[in-house]
């Protein structure tokens, strides 16, 4: 029987543990109304139940990144997946809401330490020419998770409650965290004598946070409140004074060089810009099937599977065309396409809007989504060396969250105006179905101009991926083949 080679063991276990996160973000979207009633919590422990994890997550992995770049990244994937698993079991036994949300936060630690390594994990174990490929079979569990979740969700919410969301995860987390344990290895060489960057990971970390608390709170409470206005303060302090920092120290926690690349800026600003553009897309959908269409939850989550299942298709397909053809143009390209679908919702959203009107669009976009971001993240990971690899994968994936919290931020302040307040908590998590404290007419026009300043977004990251560079040549780059054709011979 012939051995099967390192780098599909290492995709195999890096892409159950992004299935095991999305999967229960996804189900625990539509159980959100069942969560609150039966904890008895006030809507807004509720909505940050939700928002935490994004949140930590965005804020954790680069420093988790940097971390694994300098003592190896089996331990600490194989770590997060033990983490989610237990903090999974603890959640399901929550008794009040701020114990969920707690367990919640925990969970993100677990699932910052998985996917501040996962695209690092793959980037060492497949060659350049392979890995366009691989990125995309990974997009490809991504979008299967965020199609099937609901559906899961909607299912064990229904039939045994809603505290299954999170008891599931512990033995699927549990066959995570020891496939990972026997089949993950550390082939990429780890740096003698570098020091963590503590001053620069705690400006960063506490800069970014109050950022994107700032950009989440003022979307849902007002931009003038004294919280917002101080973190705003604090962020525009932290933030400049991380820069300073990094050009300082030796080792820096982020590695500017990052950014010195024409490619690699337009590379990371185009996922920014495609987060913003794309993140708020499903809360916007569910928004309007739940307060005009008179949906449930769970039916409404089906009119959003042709979306993943457009993006599950094309990611494999374009990471492996840009293997062969490079990424210029399939990112650019899907970014358009993007734009398309999203101009579409802005053109045609009414309140007599057909459901295959919404299937249409909504696959366009997943198509889109699915060609960009597998040959992007082909672009970032592929022209790093091997010890830089895990900052460079969580700086990434930083990017695309906080565009994503952006996203809501931003569509929540639009819509702000044609919604009560409770009829915005309510339709946030699920809790309403039909128009009541809704103003129909403002609606509509607000939903409108969420999804065209969304088009404006997509098109302005596809011309920013366009405008690309030549790949630099890193110093150290020739280790990469050296060290994955070791490993892929074991």
């Amino acid at each position: 029987m012939k051995k099967v080679q390192y780098k599909w063991l290492a995709l195999s276990a890096t892409s159950l543990g992004l299935l095991l996160g999305i999967m229960t973000g996804t189900a625990l979207l539509i159980a959100l109304p069942n969560v609150a009633e039966g904890l008895k919590a006030p809507m807004i422990i509720i909505i940050w139940v939700l928002m935490s994890y994004m949140l930590a997550t965005t804020v954790l992995v680069p420093s988790i990144g940097r971390v694994a770049d300098m003592i190896g990244r089996k331990r600490l994937f194989v770590l997060g997946a033990a983490i989610f698993t237990i903090a999974s079991l603890f959640a399901g036994m929550s008794q009040t809401g701020i114990e969920l949300l707690i367990m919640r936060i925990i969970q993100a630690v677990g699932g910052s330490l998985m996917m501040a390594n996962s695209t690092a994990i793959v980037t060492d174990a497949f060659p350049k020419g392979e890995l366009g490929m691989a990125l995309g079979i990974n997009g490809m569990v991504l979008a299967v998770g965020s199609a099937f979740g609901p559906i899961i969700g909607g299912l064990l919410t229904t039939a045994i409650g809603w505290r299954w969301i999170f008891y599931m995860n512990v033995p699927f987390g549990a066959l995570v965290t020891v496939w990972a344990w026997i089949q993950i290895k550390d082939i990429a060489p780890i740096p003698k004598g570098e020091k963590f960057d503590w001053l620069g990971a705690i400006s960063f970390t506490s800069g970014l946070f109050f950022l994107l608390y700032a950009l989440t709170e003022g979307g849902f409470g007002g931009w003038t409140s004294p919280i917002v206005i101080t973190f705003f303060v604090l962020a525009a302090i932290l933030i400049p004074l991380f820069v300073y920092i990094e050009s300082k120290v030796k080792y820096p926690m982020l590695d500017l060089r990052l950014f010195k690349t024409r490619i690699q800026v337009f590379a990371y600003s185009s996922n920014l810009m495609n987060g913003i553009a794309r993140g708020a897309l499903m809360f916007l959908l569910i928004f309007y099937l739940l307060g005009i269409k008179n949906m449930d939850p769970f039916t409404a989550s089906i009119y959003l599977i042709p979306f993943a299942v457009a993006m599950m298709i094309m990611a494999p397909i374009s990471g492996r065309l840009s293997d062969k053809y490079g990424s210029r143009v399939l990112s650019s390209l899907g970014l358009l396409i993007t734009g398309i679908g999203l101009l579409g919702f802005a053109l045609f959203t009414r309140v007599d809007m057909s459901l295959a009107e919404i299937i249409i669009w909504g696959t366009v976009v997943g198509f889109g989504s699915g060609m960009f971001n597998s040959p992007n993240t082909n672009t970032i990971m592929s022209m790093v060396p091997p010890d830089r690899r895990g900052i460079a994968a969580g700086t990434r994936t930083m990017m695309n969250n906080a565009g994503s919290l952006v996203s809501i931020a931003m569509a929540f302040a639009i819509l702000s105006s044609g919604l009560t307040p409770q009829a915005m908590d309510a339709l946030f998590i699920g809790a309403q179905i039909g128009g009541k404290g809704i103003f129909v007419d403002t609606f509509i026009s607000d939903l409108r101009f969420a999804f065209f300043l969304s088009f404006i977004i997509s098109i302005g990251a596809a011309v920013i991926s366009y405008m690309r560079g030549p790949t630099p040549i890193w110093k150290d780059a020739s280790l990469e083949s050296n060290k994955t054709s070791k490993a892929n011979a074991r």
